[in-house]
């Protein structure tokens, strides 16, 4: 078990370097929240092809690796508690 242990952990470090680097490589949005509110979007072809771009790929990386993040976490909040 205490193998399982160190491999989940060194896994969460890694995961978290990651996940670090990769959100300080992302570009501000500007419109954030406002556009939410107010509910206005372009659909422009930018847009639509916007998962082609770098900031689409480092969008896409970003959200898998904040799930595997928690799903290690509750790994292993799962493990210690055994």
């Amino acid at each position: 078990m205490q193998v399982v242990k160190m491999i989940l952990v060194v896994l969460e470090f890694i995961i978290c370097l990651a996940l670090s680097i990769i959100v300080l490589f992302q570009s501000r949005e500007d419109a954030g929240l406002s556009s939410t509110i107010t509910g206005s979007t372009t659909n422009n072809f930018f847009e639509k092809n916007k998962s082609r771009t770098k900031e689409g790929r480092l969008k896409k990386w970003t959200i898998i690796l904040g799930i595997i993040f928690v799903v290690n976490s509750i790994a292993l909040s799962i493990i210690y508690i055994a």
